[in-house]
C-alpha cells in the first residue's frame, strides 16, 4: 500500500495514532497495545512499569505520550486550587506495536469529502483581555519587587468551537512551521497538534541535553537571523531573562548529573520560525548512577523556560492566580524507552482539540523591567501561526 493511501485510511478510521518529528522526516506510531491514563494515584506504578520492562532493543520498546501540567505539579508536591477544567486526562501514554517512517515529501489525496474540513463556528476568543492582563501583570510585578519570584510567565488562552481534521491541519502547519519538536496525537475524543520548538530532555545512555529558549522577536521584512542575534545580545532585558533561565536549567540538570559535568555546549544562538525568532542555549550533562526515570522527570519538569524562576515558588504563585487549568500547556510530550533513554519537549505552540473545543495557550515572561503591552502582544505573536490554520 502506498504511503499516502495508508495515511488517508488511518486518518479516516477511528484508530488512534501519533506522529513525531525526527531528523529527516517523521515517525508514525499506531496499533497501540496499551493506553495508560495517568493520575496522581497511578503515576508511581507507571514509572515502576517502565523500570521492570525488558529492553527488546526494538523500535517499539517504548511508551509515547504526554504529561500534562497538573500531574507534573503533583510530582513536585505542588497543590493546584480548584480551576475551570476540560476533564482531559492529566497524562496519557501509549505502547505502539507499529512504527512507520515518513520521509521526504508529504502529500495526501483523499476521496472523502470531509477530509480537509475544519469547521469553525466563531473566531478565537481570548480568555484574558489587556485590562485583565494588566491587573495580573501588576500583581506579579509587585511579587518580583518583593523577591518572591524573578521571572514569571502569564498564560493566556485563545479558544473556539471547531470540528477539525487533525492530520490535515498538522501537515498544513508542517509546511509553514515545522519546528524541531513538532507532533500530532489523534485519539477518539481529543487531538493535539504542535509545532513546539523546545527540547527539554534528550537522554541517550548517561548523557542528557536540554535546550532552553528564552527570548522572542517578531519577524519582519527587515529582520534576519543576524539582526535578531544582534537584537538579543544588545537588549539588556532579553539577556537578563535568558541568563536567568539558563542558570535555572543548569541547576535542574545538576540535581541529576555528576558534579562538574554540566556544561553550556552551545551558547546563545538564534532559531528562526514562521513569525518569530528565538534565543536558545544548549546544555549537556552526564547523569549520576542510580538516577531513575522518575528522578529525571521531577528534576526537569515542568520546563523552567515556560514557568519562571525560581521554579517551585513561581509555580505556587501561578497556581494561586490562574483560574483555568493549563491542561497540556507547559506539560511535556515525548517517549521513554525501556532502556531508560528518552526524549521530551515542552508543550507550547500547540492546539488542543477536546470534544470540539480548540484551545491555544501561550505565555510570555515578566521580569522587573517588562512592558505590559509588549508581553501581551508577544503572546498573540506566539499564537498567530496556529490560529492562521483555521482561515
Amino acid at each position: 500500500m502506498k504511503k499516502n493511501d495508508y495515511l488517508e485510511k488511518l486518518s479516516s478510521s477511528k484508530k488512534p495514532f501519533i506522529i513525531y518529528k525526527v531528523k529527516g522526516g517523521y515517525d508514525l506510531f499506531t496499533d497501540f497495545s496499551e493506553k495508560i491514563i495517568l493520575n496522581k494515584h497511578n503515576i508511581d506504578n507507571f514509572f515502576k512499569k517502565i523500570k521492570n520492562k525488558k529492553d527488546k532493543k526494538s523500535l517499539q520498546s517504548l511508551y509515547i505520550g504526554f504529561f500534562g501540567y497538573e500531574i507534573l505539579c503533583n510530582l513536585n508536591s505542588i497543590k493546584i486550587p480548584k480551576q475551570k477544567k476540560l476533564n482531559l486526562p492529566k497524562g496519557i501514554f501509549y505502547k505502539p506495536e507499529t512504527i512507520i517512517k515518513i520521509r521526504k515529501y508529504i502529500t495526501i489525496k483523499s476521496f472523502f469529502k470531509n477530509f480537509h474540513s475544519t469547521r469553525t463556528s466563531n473566531k478565537f476568543k481570548i480568555n484574558i483581555n489587556l485590562d485583565k492582563y494588566k491587573k495580573i501583570f501588576n500583581k506579579f510585578s509587585k511579587k518580583i519587587k518583593e523577591g518572591e519570584t524573578y521571572q514569571i510567565k502569564i498564560c493566556t488562552k485563545y479558544k473556539n468551537k471547531s470540528s477539525i481534521n487533525p492530520l490535515s491541519l498538522f501537515w498544513k502547519l508542517m509546511k509553514t512551521n515545522a519546528a524541531p519538536e513538532s507532533f500530532l496525537i489523534k485519539d477518539k475524543n481529543y487531538s493535539i497538534i504542535s509545532c513546539s520548538p523546545e527540547t527539554l530532555i534528550e537522554k541517550v545512555g548517561d548523557k542528557i541535553i536540554t535546550k532552553p529558549i528564552a527570548g522572542t522577536l517578531e519577524k519582519k521584512k527587515t529582520t534576519n537571523i543576524k539582526k535578531a542575534l544582534s537584537y538579543f545580545r544588545n537588549n539588556i532585558k532579553e539577556t537578563k531573562e535568558h541568563n536567568m533561565i539558563v542558570d535555572m536549567e543548569r541547576s535542574d540538570l545538576s540535581k541529576i548529573c555528576r558534579p562538574g559535568t554540566v556544561k553550556l555546549s552551545k551558547i546563545k544562538y538564534v532559531e528562526e520560525y514562521k513569525d518569530l525568532y528565538h534565543y536558545v542555549t544548549e546544555i549537556k550533562g552526564i547523569i549520576k548512577k542510580n538516577i531513575n526515570t522518575k528522578d529525571i522527570i521531577i528534576a526537569m519538569m515542568p520546563g523552567g523556560s515556560v514557568i519562571g524562576c525560581p521554579k517551585i515558588s513561581t509555580l505556587n504563585l501561578l497556581n494561586k492566580q490562574e483560574k483555568e487549568s493549563r491542561n497540556i500547556f507547559t506539560g511535556s510530550f515525548g517517549f521513554i524507552r525501556f532502556n531508560g533513554d528518552m526524549r521530551f519537549n515542552i508543550i507550547i505552540r500547540s492546539i488542543l482539540n477536546y470534544k470540539n473545543i480548540s484551545e491555544i495557550s501561550v505565555a510570555s515572561g515578566v521580569v522587573v523591567d517588562s512592558n505590559v503591552k509588549h508581553e501581551f502582544n508577544e503572546n498573540f505573536i506566539k499564537a498567530k501561526s496556529l490560529m492562521d490554520l483555521y482561515k
